[in-house]
Formats: C-alpha cells, sequence, structure tokens
C-alpha cells in the first residue's frame, strides 16, 4: 500500500522533485495539452504531497499558503493522478491528505482551489463548494472552489 509524501520544497531530493515535475509535465502539459507555463515560481514556498510505488510518482498535489492563489486562504492546487492509478481511490486519498495536511499547518480554516469543470464533483465528495462562474485558465474551463472549515 502506498502512503504519503510530505515535504517542504528545500526537503526533497532530486529524484523526488524529478518525479513530481515529470507527473505534472506528462498529465498537464503533454496528455491534456495545456502549454501555459508549469513552473510557475509557487513550488518553492509550496509543500508537496504525493503517493508513489516502485513505478515513481502517482498522485501529487501542493499546499500554498494564503495570497499565493487566494487573498485569504490557503490553497490546494496542481492535483493529479497518474494515468495507471485513475479510478483505483488514489485521487480521494490525495485530497484527504491535501485537506489533512492544509489543517494541520493552517489550522481549521477555509481551503480554495481552481477545478478543472469536469472535476468539479470529484471535489464536491469532499466538501468543495463552488463559489464563481466557469472561467478560463490556461485554455481549460474552471471554476473557483472553497471547502468552508469544519
Amino acid at each position: 500500500m502506498m502512503k504519503p509524501h510530505v515535504k517542504k520544497f528545500q526537503e526533497l531530493t532530486p529524484d523526488e522533485l524529478y518525479g513530481i515535475m515529470k507527473l505534472r509535465v506528462d498529465v498537464f502539459v503533454c496528455e491534456q495539452k495545456c502549454l501555459a507555463p508549469e513552473l510557475d515560481g509557487k513550488d518553492p514556498e509550496a509543500v508537496h504531497v504525493w503517493f508513489s510505488d516502485d513505478d515513481g510518482v502517482q498522485a501529487y498535489l501542493r499546499v500554498l499558503a494564503p495570497g499565493a492563489e487566494h487573498d485569504e486562504y490557503p490553497a490546494i492546487g496542481r492535483v493529479l493522478t497518474s494515468k495507471k492509478m485513475r479510478g483505483t481511490g488514489l485521487g480521494g486519498k490525495l485530497l484527504s491528505e491535501g485537506i489533512c495536511v492544509t489543517k494541520e499547518i493552517y489550522g481549521d480554516v477555509p481551503i480554495y482551489l481552481e477545478a478543472q469543470v469536469y472535476a468539479a464533483g470529484y471535489y464536491a465528495k469532499q466538501g468543495f463548494q463552488i463559489v464563481s462562474e466557469e472561467f478560463i485558465l490556461d485554455g481549460i474551463p474552471h471554476y473557483k472552489m472553497i471547502r468552508p472549515k469544519d
């Protein structure tokens, strides 16, 4: 069974960082054909959460401080699961872990994210609510979502 890894950017080994970036590029750039800057300058301040196996990083997200994506709330972003692991429940485990990590760092506060429209139901299962009209981000339809504090 895969266990979650949680590290600040400065704690990542070169192999861990490479695995994270490879999966992000594979999914967001190659698979989704999103030609936006994947390296956006926010990773050095983020907390990185992922699951891996012998084949490498299989699911990933990052936690950002208030002000990085939302003026008031911490944010979860770059949420993804490898093709190999989709449909296994790993994505839900990843999001649960990301919520727990965010609460450990920032306390019981609302959590912000920007969800691709097709994935809004996935986030809603863990308490996120749509708080915006649909908008286009990097050529892909999104919603702004917030998970209220417990």
